[in-house]
């Protein structure tokens, strides 16, 4: 497992924050299956996630237009709503402009 990468600023971080409920029946494929068709989307950049008693996704963008578009995509709108029907307890959407990053690796 890695992490995204550093890329060139500015760009833009949609951080997603969940709770879920006991019905997970179905999330893992879909998931998986909007990481992979948001990878297709134009100025997609890259994801970092993480899932546990919280779980906390954070996918980069070029631009909020980007985001507008990705939001407005019809597959992701049908997963969008069966998590708010099926998969989330709560949820929190923050969208951040990212002016300066740094990274550190063990050599």
């Amino acid at each position: 497992m890695s992490l995204a990468p550093i890329f060139d600023t500015p760009y833009y971080a949609v951080i997603f924050a969940s709770t879920q409920t006991a019905s997970l029946e179905g999330y893992g494929e879909t998931a998986d299956k909007m990481e992979a068709l948001a990878q297709l989307q134009p100025g997609y950049l890259g994801i970092d996630s993480a899932r546990s008693a919280i779980g906390i996704t954070v996918s980069y963008w070029r631009t909020l237009e980007d985001i507008k578009a990705w939001k407005a995509n019809l597959d992701h709108t049908t997963a969008r709503n069966q998590g708010r029907t099926q998969w989330y307890q709560q949820f929190t959407v923050r969208i951040a402009k990212v002016e300066h990053n740094y990274d550190f690796h063990l050599p």
